[in-house]
């Protein structure tokens, strides 16, 4: 029970996708200007990263290593992360149609999210089992979402804020993002 903890606080506090291993930063940029557009695309990529731990933990154990084919995780990887967020889109379209309107272009962009990717790869290489990797998909996309909705509420502050012509828009939110992540450096030493 302990390691699963660490697991999940190492990669929503320490390990964070976006400002320790700068994985999903298309994301963080553009979709971090409003709240609602944040936790949407939070939710979204933590469902999908849950599902593709899931199927690709399943893959690697049951398929992969028995046959002697690691080395082809990647490409399978990819199939399978397309194929989900297809999947995940038609369900949400044919079962909650306000919930895939709000998502929008959001679905889509998942597929070459980097971050979903990087979860399953983690999650090969340190041999996961299927309920370590269920936790470490759940930490990933829990420190995803978390990153996304205190950017956008800090982006939202800054619109209201007197902020230099020439640092309005992304230059602010690059030095925003750098002092979030030097912020969460001090988390290095909790686990």
């Amino acid at each position: 029970m302990n390691n699963l903890l660490t697991i999940f606080l190492g990669l929503v506090l320490i390990n964070n996708f976006i400002l320790a291993k700068f994985l999903g930063l298309c994301p963080f940029f553009g979709v971090s200007k409003k709240l609602s557009n944040a936790v949407s695309m939070g939710a979204a990529v933590t469902l999908v990263m849950l599902i593709a731990s899931i199927a690709t933990g399943i893959i690697y154990n049951y398929i992969l290593v028995p046959y002697n084919v690691q080395f082809m995780n990647i490409i399978i990887y990819i199939l399978v992360i397309a194929a989900l967020v297809q999947i995940v889109e038609i369900v949400i379209k044919r079962t909650n149609i306000m919930l895939y309107n709000a998502l929008g272009i959001y679905l889509p962009l998942i597929t070459t999210n980097c971050a979903v990717l990087g979860i399953t790869l983690i999650n090969a290489q340190n041999n996961y089992s299927l309920l370590q990797s269920i936790v470490s998909a759940l930490g990933g996309g829990l420190g995803f979402t978390l990153m996304l909705v205190i950017m956008s509420a800090i982006r939202e502050k800054n619109e209201l804020a007197d902020t230099p012509k020439s640092m309005k828009g992304l230059p602010i939110a690059f030095i925003i993002a750098s002092l979030l992540s030097l912020a969460f450096m001090g988390f290095n030493g909790l686990l």
